[in-house]
């Protein structure tokens, strides 16, 4: 399977910069804008991936360095990969590790070859050991402090607890795992820090970019998607779209966001990187999960996004409607007799009450599987929302509608009405309402029509 034509643009937006599309991979045909809900380690926590299926998932997201860790790419190789490990019949893409190179910053020396971890696993990291992490010695002779950089010429001392992830080791990794989309290892930084420290990571992620490419064994199965770094700097960003864009890739990722950066500089950043990228490609917003951030991004011209925050925040009791958060914990909903949202249609709608999912919150492991699939269910269905909204060119309605929902009589943030603006979409309050059931069945009439039947309306 080559990339080319691989991503069609079904409908654009007469307005914004959203589209709807169709990305054709190995395992599944997905529709475009779409959320991946993360499964770290080649599971969703309480959720089975057939109900992942009932729910319209389309495809997932694995985490490479801890799939490398556990169980390993001999075993997954030996398996056939992850999709029949775990089995799982649709799309999955993998995160090359990277990542890590921020939240497990204390385990971590990066250097040109690439990034040596401690595990997490071992009995010496902060998160496993009373002690904390231990000092770790060079090939000197030196013990060094944790998170201390390495002097030229000078090498960790091997250790059974240390993984060297390369450019080539995590492209390794990911051709055994099998994901119909792989990303590069890059080097990530903070979205948040500033200085030299941004461009060298720019710039050495361009270099594992061609190392990455090198080094992948199934081009004609699984997808390479570069990741565009540069922190909040528009000029690395753009000298890295143009390191990118020297070879041609099926799709492409805008990392270095969603790290406590401000709103005003996030939007910014994306709305920047989706005009350098190719209008015929897919664009993935990595780390994306806040409902709001969604449909601005999409407006954005963004089609592909990943968080852990729908099931993150359900393992807290915090279920998610289009208002924001319901945080199903405070006593307010002992006696709420009413489902999470009256119009969702997932399980834990159909069947459970606000006052049950109460009532075994946080205590019972029960209410962490429903509160997830509910959550899970609600990304699934404002991604398919706002892809019929674009099928109808009713989209800035959409978005008028949502952010009226979501905001109520409080002041919409600047920064999303900053972000629409830039692209055609005025918030005002006199804007009519559109209801999103008007929106699905102009859609569904549309989609019947394409496919040949006769509706019987003008």
């Amino acid at each position: 399977m080559t990339s080319a034509d691989k991503f069609t643009i079904i409908e654009g937006c007469s307005v914004s910069k959203a589209r709807t599309g169709l990305l054709q991979l190995s395992h599944y045909v997905i529709e475009t804008p779409m959320f991946m809900p993360v499964g770290t380690k080649g599971c969703m926590k309480g959720v089975l991936p057939e109900q992942l299926e009932e729910l319209d998932v389309q495809i997932i997201l694995g985490n490479t360095y801890h799939l490398g860790l556990k169980p390993g790419p001999e075993l997954l190789r030996k398996a056939g990969g992850l999709h029949k490990f775990m089995n799982w019949k649709r799309g999955m893409l993998t995160d090359s590790g990277g990542f890590q190179m921020v939240s497990l910053l204390k385990l971590t020396e990066i250097t040109e070859e690439g990034v040596q971890f401690e595990s997490p696993y071992s009995s010496s990291n902060p998160s496993t050991a009373s002690k904390g992490r231990k000092k770790w010695k060079s090939s000197t002779g030196t013990e060094k402090a944790p998170g201390s950089p390495r002097a030229d010429g000078e090498a960790v001392v091997p250790s059974k607890d240390l993984m060297m992830l390369t450019p080539e080791k995590s492209m390794e990794i990911q051709n055994a795992i099998g994901a119909d989309i792989m990303m590069q290892l890059d080097d990530v930084v903070s979205s948040t820090t500033t200085g030299p420290r941004v461009e060298e990571a720019m710039d050495r992620s361009i270099r594992w970019l061609k190392r990455c490419g090198k080094a992948h064994s199934r081009a004609d199965e699984q997808f390479l998607f570069p990741i565009v770094q540069g922190g909040l700097n528009m000029t690395l960003r753009e000298r890295s779209v143009s390191g990118i864009l020297e070879d041609e890739y099926t799709g492409y990722a805008i990392g270095g966001l969603s790290g406590g950066e401000a709103k005003n500089d996030f939007w910014k950043v994306v709305d920047a990187s989706t005009t350098l990228l190719p209008k015929s490609k897919p664009r993935y917003v990595m780390g994306v999960g806040y409902a709001e951030d969604l449909v601005v991004c999409c407006a954005l011209g963004a089609d592909m996004f990943d968080c852990v925050f729908p099931t993150r925040t359900a393992r807290f009791g915090c279920a998610l409607v289009d208002a924001g958060q319901l945080n199903l914990r405070l006593k307010q909903y002992a006696s709420d007799h009413t489902p999470i949202d009256p119009t969702c249609k997932c399980l834990t709608c159909q069947r459970y009450t606000r006052s049950y999912l109460h009532h075994i919150v946080t205590d019972i492991p029960t209410a962490a599987r429903l509160m997830s699939i509910h959550n899970i269910a609600y990304q699934m269905n404002l991604m398919r929302r706002i892809r019929n909204s674009l099928r109808v060119n009713r989209f800035p309605e959409f978005v008028t509608q949502f952010m009226q929902n979501r905001y109520g009589d409080k002041e919409i943030p600047s920064w999303i009405t900053d972000a629409l603006t830039s692209v055609g979409i005025v918030l005002t309050r006199d804007t009519q309402a559109v209801s999103s059931d008007s929106i699905d069945s102009q859609s569904d009439r549309k989609k019947r029509s394409a496919d040949g039947e006769e509706t019987g309306e003008q």
